[in-house]
């Protein structure tokens, strides 16, 4: 299958199953919204996927090949987590940058990138904004445009939503999926939140207590 592949994947803590044989299949270009109450293992998923977390047993594949071995910066994978993890001390084109600075781009090139994801999220101008005076909406869409900015071919989503007021959570949400699908990213988004798993993904996967599907 090409897209992502997760193949009965367990990760133990200290002797306790906190992911229990869970497989999950994502087509290029599909998102899919994993939900399940708190505990279930949804975001221990997501860093096995991004390999920041080795499983204990499992394959994690990309278009059929095995990522044993990939480490996290070389699977092109972006990640935008709750806490969205922003760097208060730059502004908002530095922070969206960051990641194309890592793969070595051109200041041209970075700049050029920076202004056209800024417009995509609906921030444009926003560059020279100081990240500690955006809004918690505003800031999402920088948490966004950073993720996208290198152009990862899996965008995993940790309920970024989450901490945000009903009324922006659902306009947002609403928002995420128009972007999602403009820019046709292959993607997983963490939710406990059935409606808004619903709004943002293809699909729902429900991942049960204790790791089980």
């Amino acid at each position: 299958m090409n897209g992502l592949t997760v193949d009965d994947v367990v990760v133990r803590f200290d002797g306790r199953t906190v992911l229990d044989g869970v497989s999950l299949a994502v087509a290029t270009g599909e998102i899919v919204g994993l939900l399940g109450p708190s505990g279930s293992g949804k975001s221990t998923l997501l860093r096995v996927i991004a390999g920041l977390h080795l499983p204990d047993r499992g394959t994690v594949c990309w278009d059929g090949q095995d990522l044993a071995g990939v480490p996290p910066h070389r699977r092109g994978v972006g990640l935008v987590f709750q806490d969205l993890q922003l760097f208060p001390h730059k502004d908002v084109a530095a922070n969206v940058g960051f990641g194309l600075r890592m793969q070595g781009r051109a200041r041209p090139a970075i700049e050029s990138r920076v202004t056209e994801l800024l417009d995509l999220v609906g921030l444009p101008g926003f560059g020279r904004r100081q990240v500690t005076t955006l809004s918690g909406g505003e800031a999402q869409r920088v948490a966004l445009a950073r993720a996208l900015a290198p152009e990862p071919r899996v965008l995993l989503l940790d309920e970024p939503l989450a901490a945000l007021d009903r009324d922006l959570h659902d306009r947002l949400a609403v928002d995420v999926r128009h972007l999602l699908r403009r820019v046709g990213i292959t993607a997983v988004h963490v939710t406990h939140d059935e409606e808004e798993a619903r709004t943002i993904g293809d699909r729902l996967v429900v991942l049960g207590a204790r790791g089980r599907q």
